[in-house]
């Protein structure tokens, strides 16, 4: 897969840190993207719902700082993952959230319905889509979203 337009320039290496359940929040994501590699946390980790977008403005100002005061390094956009199941009653609360602040890449688990991709490509971000085994990339290009595969 080449390298999305968005992504050229913003990137030391094209690294994505993995959103790890529990472990991952602002303050990783922010050493990473300030590393110039794409930070991610799952949406999940945000816990009550309503700190999700605390985290995001968290990560925003805080990016925005530091791009000022280093304007000549790559600092690189940072990503959310949504676990895209009927068994996440907070998925679309959540998206909600993510594109209210208009976050640069989406990264969904399991099968990501149109709506969110529709949404996120609306304001120029990016989904990708986490798939476990080749059989499922049918049903992930469908959508629209960029896959990745094992």
């Amino acid at each position: 897969m080449a390298l999305p337009k968005s992504l050229e320039g913003r990137l030391r290496i094209p690294l994505i840190g993995a959103p790890m359940f529990i472990v991952s929040g602002p303050e990783l994501v922010i050493a990473q993207c300030q590393a110039g590699i794409v930070g991610s946390f799952p949406a999940l980790n945000a816990r009550p719902q309503s700190a999700l977008s605390e985290w995001l403005k968290q990560i925003e100002d805080e990016l925005g700082e530091y791009q000022e005061a280093h304007p000549d390094e790559p600092v690189a956009p940072y990503a959310v993952n949504q676990i895209a199941h009927a068994s996440n009653p907070r998925l679309f609360k959540d998206v909600e959230t993510c594109v209210k602040h208009e976050v640069p890449i989406i990264i969904t688990s399991l099968r990501p319905p149109e709506e969110i991709v529709t949404a996120v490509h609306s304001y120029g971000g990016l989904v990708f889509h986490d798939v476990i085994s080749l059989r499922h990339l049918p049903s992930s290009r469908k959508s629209g979203a960029s896959s990745t595969a094992p």
